[in-house]
């Protein structure tokens, strides 16, 4: 294995400003995107509140049916005690999701390895999964690349309710089916079966999504100590009921302010990433596993599809009595995150830069600042095959998320292309037009009119035509087929339909190549949380 960090343009400009530290989005923050802002945080997270023994007693309930590591027990000690906390989440996709969920994770374990050494004080690796996320549909697939071309493959069992990934069960024989179905499309290897064996074992232990994606999650990254939280695990929710009723209270607050800084945000030139207006809730009302988005209007809180509204009082009852019913949005789930934890800082994506960057106001009026954001590490695994097509072509990976090989490709198409086959069969289109024409002429001088029935007779012969330059041209490409498909695979693999490969596929088509350690060997690497690309070589 061979790290290798590159320079790779990013089309995303709030990130670029972001990273660059221009005024335009930094005011946005309360931290500027650089080293010294850690400490400053460190400093002000010594007046911010936290209920230590009971938030790890909810992570030691969630975490209780997981295989036990020497660094998860030191990681709750300490958080029990003083340490803070390096957070990341996302959403629990079926095999862990594409491979930027299993990136972000490691992202999260670097920085806090990192700020640890530098300031010399307990910080303790979170992540925070999303299990309150009703969207099946975003979870419930993967990619593979078969003979270079993208397949998803969805699993079987699709409800039609907006069920929360945390109460959404799994069948364990449709969900054996479907990963069967994936390790199919890998091929099989030397690690095959004892990966089918390791993920078999995972998922008849786990009952819904959730339980699948942490199961998995603690396998990968067991030893490192990486804490987990569900978002919506019962226990948190209770654990976060006073501050369930701090958002009600200031819920109008809360929407007016978000709404006012989206504004500011779109004048500056950032678009409007959550939509915000002034009658947002910013909360869901769980029933019967579903979530429903709460609007406030005419002083009650409502959904009409869900067939509820609650008043003030009620919402705030419902906080205080019943918080497994609430749930957070884009809006609220960072102000409840930084109520909960210590945050030192969170690792996001360039989506996550974007809901944040509204949140300023918001943080202030809870008496709360936002935590240092840090962008996550984009990473790009690449096998030895696709290496050796890359040195053969001599080609850098730079050159390959630029476009170079899509543009190879073509050229090469264009260079064995059989133009004169393309010329003749469209002198033969013009000369047998031209045929037509004078048939026509003939047939109206003597009076016979049968026009639509020439003008189809023509297009039968164009169509023929044009079906056999397309034989042609395939009977060509397929003389070539060797060199094509090693540009078809060196994109499929790479940059997929024009995504970074970290957006498609997940970990196992590569821990399927190169083994279990793959993410252990991945760690041992000299990896930085900073602006590079990070290729990874197998």
């Amino acid at each position: 294995m061979k790290l290798e960090q590159i320079n790779v343009p990013v089309t995303n400009q709030l990130l670029v400003d972001y990273r660059n530290q221009k005024s335009t989005i930094s005011s946005f923050f309360h931290y500027k995107n650089e080293e010294k802002s850690f400490e400053q945080r460190s400093e002000d997270l010594k007046n911010h509140p936290i209920r230590r023994a009971e938030l790890v007693k909810v992570i030691r309930e969630f975490m209780a049916p997981l295989e036990k590591s020497v660094k998860m027990e030191q990681h709750l000690q300490e958080l029990e005690n003083n340490a803070v906390v390096v957070v990341g989440g996302q959403q629990a996709g079926l095999l862990t999701g594409p491979l930027y969920s299993v990136h972000k994770a490691i992202s999260v374990l670097i920085l806090a390895r990192e700020q640890r050494a530098k300031l010399g004080i307990p910080v303790v690796p979170v992540f925070w999964i999303a299990g309150e996320d009703h969207d099946i549909d975003e979870i419930n697939h993967t990619f593979t690349a078969l003979n270079g071309r993208l397949q998803k493959l969805i699993h079987p069992d699709r409800s039609k309710k907006k069920t929360m990934a945390s109460t959404t069960t799994l069948d364990i024989e449709d969900t054996r089916n479907f990963i069967k179905n994936v390790f199919q499309q890998y091929g099989e290897t030397a690690y095959t079966d004892e990966l089918l064996v390791k993920v078999d074992a995972i998922l008849v232990k786990s009952h819904t999504y959730t339980d699948f994606f942490a199961q998995l999650m603690h396998w990968l990254f067991r030893e490192e100590g990486l804490l987990l939280l569900d978002a919506a695990d019962p226990l948190l929710r209770a654990y976060e009921a006073p501050y369930f009723e701090e958002l009600v209270n200031r819920s109008d607050e809360i929407a007016a302010v978000v709404s006012n800084r989206e504004t500011l945000l779109a004048e500056s030139g950032y678009g409007t990433p959550i939509g915000a207006t002034k009658e947002n809730a910013n909360l869901f009302y769980v029933k019967e596993g579903e979530r429903f988005l709460l609007e406030r209007k005419d002083g009650k809180y409502i959904n009409n599809v869900a067939n509820v509204q609650f008043t003030k009082e009620e919402m705030l009852q419902i906080a205080t009595e019943q918080p497994a019913c609430l749930s957070n949005n884009v809006v609220t789930r960072p102000l409840m995150q930084d109520m909960v934890l210590p945050v030192l800082a969170f690792v996001g994506g360039p989506g996550e830069l974007a809901y944040w960057s509204t949140l300023k106001d918001a943080f202030e009026l809870l008496g709360m600042k936002v935590p240092v954001f840090v962008p996550r590490m984009n990473m790009t695994l690449v096998n030895r095959r696709v290496a050796h097509l890359l040195e053969t072509h001599d080609l850098t990976i730079a050159e390959v998320l630029s476009g170079k090989v899509a543009q190879m490709h073509q050229a090469f198409v264009n260079e064995v292309y059989d133009d004169a086959a393309k010329e003749t069969i469209e002198k033969t289109k013009a000369l047998l037009q031209q045929q037509y024409v004078e048939l026509q002429k003939h047939l109206h001088n003597n009076d016979v009119h049968l026009d639509k029935l020439v003008i189809k007779n023509l297009d039968i012969h164009e169509n023929q035509l044009d079906f056999l330059l397309k034989k042609i041209e395939a009977e060509v490409l397929l003389q070539h087929d060797v060199t094509i498909r090693r540009f078809i695979e060196m994109e499929g693999q790479l940059i997929p339909e024009g995504n970074l490969m970290e957006r498609i596929f997940n970990p196992f088509q590569y821990m399927n190549e190169y083994g279990v350690a793959l993410i252990d060997d991945i760690l041992q690497l000299p990896l930085e949380v900073n602006e590079l690309h990070q290729v990874i070589y197998l």
